[in-house]
């Protein structure tokens, strides 16, 4: 069987989605027009095929260009779905073949910026101080935007001022500390704003106009991109003097390697006390 054949019956697979079916013809196609430019055949591909080929993807030879780690990643996990399907899992090597991807540092607001975005969500009624209320538990707590509508009301501890955050994407449930300007709008929240919103039994903390969980389109309406508030409360944080280790456990990040995207924050705050102490700086 030849490329195109294979590929053609890759393509019309019942267990593809239609989505991952259009996003996948152009990889694939592209993969097999290269292969005939070699006088390939589909069941002499091998490892090194793939190196050849990943090689070819991010250099200057290729029509339109060098392409960058992530599109490369991108194109050779549907070259190898095809190849699982034609060839058997068997003969598609489970090797790291993309470059990798370069490390992209967190998009992180300064503090003053946050106080402004915090400030402008003030207004009259229910709404708004339910809208101010829950970005500033999603900035002090470092929350993600799923963990912050999925709290319920027995999830902030005034007393002992903490919040129970319940197995977010790292699978690990957290307790963080409830800030005091958040616990102060949260507790106007409940106090002034959520008794008018609430429609029967409820357990959601945070509620919409129609007295249900809210979910994440609201907050990404109120703050375009939330997750830069969770950078900005890491990035904040380490600037402050809290080590790598603490951000993890407040993130819920379940291994060390991922909160070390933030270690040029650290790296840049021991460098102005370095400055300002040492005397051969």
């Amino acid at each position: 069987m030849d490329a195109h054949t294979a590929a053609a019956r890759f393509l019309e697979s019942p267990s593809l989605a239609d989505g991952t079916r259009r996003a996948y013809r152009v990889d694939v196609t592209e993969f097999c027009r290269w292969l005939d430019s070699q006088g390939t055949a589909l069941d002499d591909v091998d490892v090194r095929t793939l190196v050849e080929y990943v090689g070819l993807l991010g250099s200057g030879r290729r029509p339109g260009g060098r392409l960058a780690p992530a599109t490369i990643s991108r194109k050779l996990a549907a070259v190898r779905a095809f190849l699982r399907h034609s060839l058997g899992a068997a003969r598609v090597p489970d090797a790291r073949l993309a470059p990798r991807r370069g490390r992209r540092l967190p998009d992180a607001p300064r503090q003053d910026a946050v106080e402004k975005e915090l400030a402008s969500l003030e207004g009259e009624g229910p709404l708004p101080l339910r809208n101010r209320a829950l970005v500033e538990l999603v900035y002090s707590a470092g929350l993600r935007s799923a963990e912050a509508v999925g709290l319920d009301l027995a999830d902030v501890d005034f007393e002992q001022e903490l919040v129970h955050v319940r197995r977010g994407k790292g699978g690990k449930d957290r307790v963080v500390p409830l800030g005091e300007e958040a616990a102060h709008w949260v507790a106007r929240y409940l106090h002034d704003a959520r008794p008018e919103l609430a429609r029967g039994a409820n357990d959601a903390l945070f509620i919409s106009a129609t007295g249900k969980r809210l979910d994440t389109s609201t907050l990404r309406r109120l703050v375009p991109h939330p997750h830069r508030l969770r950078h900005a409360f890491a990035t904040h944080l380490l600037e402050g003097g809290a080590d790598l280790r603490t951000i993890q456990e407040l993130l819920g990040h379940s291994s060390l390697s991922t909160t070390q995207i933030y270690s040029h924050v650290d790296a840049r705050r021991l460098r102005k006390v370095y400055d300002s102490s040492h005397p051969r700086s």
